[in-house]
C-alpha cells in the first residue's frame, strides 16, 4: 500500500529521528523473534546515503547471535555465515551491533505511516545491510519499497520452502556460482553473484558498477530484483574464504 504526505521530505540529516522499528515478530525463516530497523543516516561510500534497513535478532546481540548460530533466523542457510567459516563482508561487530543496542535501549520509536512516512518520501532504501529481507514479512519490506524513490535489496533465501516468491520482485537473487545464477534466472529472477577475481561474465551480466566504475548503489540502482543480473568480485575481510569446497561444489 502506497502512503500520501502532506509533509515536505524531511532531511535525511534531521535530527528528529535515527531510525524507526519497521517490524517486531517472528522471523519468516524459523519462528524466531526478529526485529527490522531502518536508520536514516549513512556514511557508507559504496551506497551511498540510503536508508538503511537492519534485520536482527531481537534478543540477542549481532556477534553473539552469530557465534551461537541463531543468526539462522535473520540469515537462513547462507553459506557466508561467519559460523559456517564464510566470507560475510559486514563487520557484525560494527553497524549491527550498533544498531542492536539503539534498540535495546529504547532509541528508535515504532514505525507510524502517518507521522513517519516522511521520513522515505524522496530517499533510495536499501533492503538488508545486515540480514536477509525474505526474513521479515513481504509486506514490510513492499511499504517500505512503496514509500521510497527506489530501493535495492538481496536474498539467499530463493531455494527454501518457505521463500515468498513475491521477493524476487523486490530483491536480487544471490547466487555463489554459474549453475546457481542460471538456476535462479530460469525462475525468473534477476541475480547478484559473487565470483572470484578475475572469473568471466556470464551472458546477460555486467560486473557491479561500484567496482567497475565507481558509482554508489544510490545513483545506480540496479539491483532492485527487476532490471539487471550483476556480477562482483568477492571482497571484505574474510573473501579468502570464499574458495572454500562448500561454495565452490554448492
Amino acid at each position: 500500500m502506497k502512503y500520501l504526505t502532506a509533509k515536505k521530505p524531511a532531511k535525511p540529516d534531521s535530527n528528529a529521528a535515527r531510525g524507526f522499528i519497521m517490524y517486531e515478530g517472528e522471523s519468516a525463516i524459523d519462528g524466531s523473534d526478529i526485529v527490522v530497523i531502518a536508520t536514516l543516516k549513512s556514511s557508507n561510500v559504496k551506497t551511498g546515503n540510503m536508508v538503511q534497513t537492519w534485520i536482527l535478532c531481537k534478543d540477542s546481540h549481532p556477534v553473539q547471535a552469530s557465534l551461537d548460530g541463531d543468526d539462522t533466523a535473520i540469515c537462513g542457510n547462507c553459506v557466508h555465515r561467519r559460523n559456517r567459516g564464510g566470507a560475510c563482508y559486514v563487520n557484525i561487530g560494527q553497524a549491527p551491533s550498533q544498531v542492536w543496542k539503539t534498540y535495546k535501549r529504547g532509541g528508535y520509536p515504532l514505525f507510524n505511516a502517518k507521522d513517519h512516512a516522511q521520513y522515505f518520501t524522496g530517499r533510495k532504501v536499501r533492503l538488508g545491510s545486515y540480514g536477509d529481507p525474505a526474513a521479515m514479512p513481504y509486506e514490510i519490506a513492499e511499504r517500505m519499497v512503496n514509500m521510497s524513490l527506489g530501493h535495492t535489496g538481496y536474498t539467499h533465501q530463493a531455494s527454501r520452502k518457505f521463500f515468498d516468491k513475491r521477493f524476487l520482485t523486490l530483491c536480487q537473487v544471490s547466487a555463489d556460482t554459474p549453475r546457481q545464477a542460471l538456476k535462479f534466472q530460469a525462475m525468473g529472477a534477476k541475480t547478484f553473484r559473487v565470483a572470484l577475481e578475475g572469473d568471466a561474465l556470464m551472458d546477460g551480466e555486467i560486473e557491479c558498477l561500484a567496482d567497475s566504475k565507481g558509482i554508489s548503489c544510490l545513483d545506480c540502482g540496479l539491483c532492485n530484483g527487476v532490471k539487471q543480473n550483476i556480477a562482483i568480485t568477492v571482497h571484505g575481510t574474510w573473501s579468502s574464504r570464499f574458495k572454500s569446497k562448500r561454495v565452490l561444489a554448492a
